[in-house]
């Protein structure tokens, strides 16, 4: 670690913490060339996730956007912020736990986004799957329902 003081690079480890909610260590440090102290924290690197669309584009997950969507199939239900916050909290950490860079918003994004929907809310359900299989008609509805049904009982 370079001194910022001196430019000095030997120094020794004074004091580690955890900090910042426990995502970095707070590490206070000596120069040994001119004596002064500094502080510097350490983080886990994080990878970023690319999402691969339909279209072939590529884009970096952004979890505000997952948010927004899942916001818009529960409108006008009765669903806490902090739950939708928590089905995208499970999404990213099924997303990132597959330890893959990039990954495919069709079919893997919208079939977990489907998949904690229906545990939280089939109403809401079914609106995501209205949009993200494209119903046409009366009929992909009464389709849907139809297997919602049959898994239910």
């Amino acid at each position: 670690m370079r001194c910022p003081f001196c430019d000095g690079l030997e120094d020794r480890v004074v004091d580690s913490r955890s900090s910042k909610e426990g995502t970095a260590i707070r590490r206070r440090r000596e120069c040994l060339s001119c004596g002064r102290r500094f502080t510097t924290y350490e983080y886990i690197e994080d990878t970023p996730l690319t999402i691969i669309k339909s279209d072939g584009r590529r884009e970096p997950f952004d979890k505000n956007k997952l948010i927004v969507k899942l916001q818009m199939a529960l409108n006008k239900r009765p669903i806490s912020t902090s739950q939708i916050e928590e089905v995208a909290d499970r999404i990213e950490a099924n997303l990132i736990g597959r330890g893959e860079k990039e990954i495919a918003a069709n079919p893997t994004i919208g079939e977990l986004v489907m998949e904690e929907l229906k545990a939280v809310d089939e109403v809401a359900y079914v609106r995501f799957a209205s949009v993200y299989r494209q119903f046409k008609d009366l009929r992909d509805f009464e389709n849907e329902l139809k297997q919602l049904e049959s898994r239910a009982t």
